[in-house]
């Protein structure tokens, strides 16, 4: 989209039940749609068929360091290559509203082919409080955009990205939960190919609860030649 131009959004009432709804939105920008969504509200209601997966042991957010922090420790290395060291200073610029602690991070410096699994304690910058769940879905719903689909990438380092963006992304709000509180999210890519690749997400309240899962598909070009090394 065009962030100088504004969205026209025409929502249509696609169903209207006793218990669920849907409603479906078509963003338009210089008269093309940009972007389209199919949202499902449901009511409140109890039921004793219930189970989720167990939230992954991981050390806590206290115990980690920020992004900003290891790309601190990475442009430290006084034989880090310039582009390399461009690149990290570029992200380092970026005014991302998010905190974001890896669990495992990748080594920066190697082209080491990983598995397609990434964990990350996340939260929002700031404080957002008992405000209306609504805006905590759409602050998670930002949050669980970033880095998304570079999961999809850890097994092919040696590659070269030209163009990586999202084709769509699904998400299912389980429990309420606060996106200015530390969650979890794990995240796993369980196949790519064809110039795309599909991953597969779960935020966690750190209370062990399991607050949103999400997918995203996404176009993935990458040169044929491998990287040459970092350093």
């Amino acid at each position: 989209g065009d962030p100088k131009v504004p969205v026209l959004y025409e929502v249509e009432r696609t169903r209207t039940g006793k218990s669920f709804s849907v409603r479906s939105v078509k963003a338009i920008q210089h008269g093309k749609p940009i972007f389209t969504c199919q949202a499902s509200f449901q009511l409140s209601q109890g039921s004793p068929v219930q189970h989720q997966f167990t939230m992954p042991a991981v050390p806590p957010p206290e115990e980690l360091l920020t992004q900003e922090e290891l790309i601190q420790k990475f442009l430290q290395n006084p034989n880090l290559a310039e582009r390399y060291r461009k690149h990290l200073n570029k992200i380092q610029a970026e005014d991302v509203p998010i905190d974001i602690k890896p669990v495992n991070p990748p080594d920066i410096f190697g082209s080491e082919p990983q598995e397609p699994k990434q964990l990350f304690w996340v939260r929002a910058r700031g404080y957002i409080g008992e405000t209306d769940m609504k805006v905590h879905c759409c602050v998670a719903a930002y949050i669980s955009d970033y880095a998304f689909l570079g999961t999809a990438l850890l097994p092919h380092r040696q590659y070269h990205v030209k163009f990586m963006v999202s084709l769509d992304h699904s998400m299912w709000f389980h429990t309420p939960f606060r996106a200015d509180h530390w969650m979890l999210y794990e995240c796993e890519s369980p196949w790519a190919g064809g110039c795309r690749g599909l991953v597969q997400g779960r935020l966690w309240r750190r209370d062990g609860v399991l607050a949103v899962t999400c997918a995203q598909e996404g176009v993935i070009r990458v040169d044929q030649t491998p990287n040459q090394s970092k350093l």
